[in-house]
């Protein structure tokens, strides 16, 4: 974590109570997807007695840098305490301990509700059919797919392997081709439109 974003750690004092630290940990988890919306800004930036985001938004990024490495790291308390520099107070140090601590299992069932993990393609072969001539059929191509299952815990990836095998006629295989050319496509301009984004740096915050 760059040192920059830890000057602004200690802005959590001017908290009046620990409810009040406790709520904007919680207001950044349940945003974590989206980013906060204005009203949540106004409240946190009213209990820091901040009067604009200019010192805001690098809390927040530091806040939730704090929050994935205690989440999605799985740190223990005593790792927690070793996040911070010695810039950062001890008694700021043990608040923001005992409040990751307090959210860490509630916060990791929620990442386990959250994962979505679809089979992922591990090989693919195919062949040509054998088809009855006399019978006037049109060639198959048949496909085989050898396709990985995760099953993600909070602890460890558990995998297992599937096998799908199915024909694809030339009229079939033409419509694939081309909707598989327009996925291609379709992915090109999401990466390029991401990779600008980080280039200017956009964050949820």
């Amino acid at each position: 974590m760059e040192h920059s974003l830890w000057n602004h750690l200690p802005l959590l004092v001017r908290a009046n109570s620990k409810e009040s630290v406790e709520y904007i940990l919680q207001a950044l988890w349940r945003t974590r997807q989206t980013g906060l919306d204005s009203a949540d800004r106004l409240v946190i930036r009213d209990i820091l007695q901040l009067p604009n985001d200019t010192d805001l938004d690098p809390l927040l990024v530091c806040l939730r840098m704090l929050i994935r490495r205690c989440v999605y790291e799985n740190v223990s308390k005593d790792d927690i305490q070793k996040l911070f520099p010695e810039e950062v107070s001890p008694e700021l140090q043990r608040l923001l301990t005992l409040l990751l601590q307090k959210f860490k299992t509630e916060w990791r069932a929620d990442v386990f509700k959250d994962q979505v993990d679809f089979p992922r393609l591990k090989a693919m072969t195919w062949n040509m059919a054998n088809q009855d001539a006399a019978q006037g059929t049109d060639p198959v191509a048949v496909i085989n797919l050898k396709l990985r299952l995760c099953f993600v815990q909070l602890q460890d990836d558990t995998q297992s392997h599937l096998e799908v095998k199915f024909q694809l006629g030339k009229d079939t295989l033409e419509t694939m081709v081309k909707s598989m050319y327009c996925i291609r496509d379709q992915l090109s301009d999401l990466g390029g439109a991401s990779n600008r984004l980080l280039s200017q740096g956009t964050s949820i915050v």
